[in-house]
């Protein structure tokens, strides 16, 4: 009868040292915890003009330029030669989407180069410190 008893008082130990050190409920509360406090809204994905404007921001330029046609049309190969031409100075250039406006990224004042001549062509919108 010991040895009966002594197996019982074994196999109970074995039990409590094998299962005594799951920590479930630990576990629990901090997952409780975490989904009691209310999550930071996500910003949503910039799209369009605003993700351009912000590609040619992320340059870290001095200036930045938004062009666009005074007749309303969509950007032509022509157009995009005359930049070049006339505002060598633009470091990075980016065309919306929808190739209505240009956004141009350069560290010189385009009002000390060719400025006059750009405007002659285009609506010139001023980003620069927005």
């Amino acid at each position: 009868m010991k040895l009966r008893q002594w197996s019982v008082i074994l196999i109970a130990s074995l039990g409590v040292l094998m299962f005594g050190g799951c920590h479930k409920g630990e576990s629990n509360s901090t997952t409780s915890e975490s989904s009691a406090q209310p999550s930071k809204p996500t910003a949503s994905p910039l799209v369009g003009f605003a993700k351009d404007l912000q590609y040619i921001k992320n340059g870290q330029f001095t200036y930045i330029y938004v062009f666009s046609r005074k007749d309303g049309k969509p950007f032509q190969s022509d157009d995009k030669d005359f930049l070049n031409i006339n505002a060598p100075q633009i470091v990075d250039r980016v065309l919306t989407d929808d190739k209505m406006k240009a956004i141009a990224g350069t560290n010189f004042n385009l009002e000390e180069g060719n400025m006059a001549a750009l405007k002659k062509r285009y609506v010139v919108e001023d980003y620069s410190g927005r």
